[in-house]
């Protein structure tokens, strides 16, 4: 079975992206962060091997730290 993808587009606290983006660079489901301009400041790829796995470091890591104020998640099919 294919690995399990999802994109996090994230809300930072006010000039808190790059503190962000190197906390994240250091979760290894992580393959991509870019940052962006707009309504999201961040959007992060995230890559696991199953569906309860990418919930669980969707919610215990990326939504977990420090400086996030909120998320939305796309999960990616096909």
């Amino acid at each position: 079975m294919d690995e399990m993808k999802a994109y996090v587009l994230i809300n930072t606290e006010l000039g808190q992206e790059k503190a962000i983006l190197e906390a994240l660079n250091m979760v290894e489901a992580v393959s991509r962060i870019h940052t962006v301009y707009g309504v999201y400041d961040l959007i992060v790829e995230v890559e696991a091997e199953s569906m309860d796995r990418l919930k669980e470091i969707i919610l215990n890591k990326v939504r977990r730290t420090e400086h996030v104020k909120n998320t939305i998640t796309l999960l990616t099919y096909g």
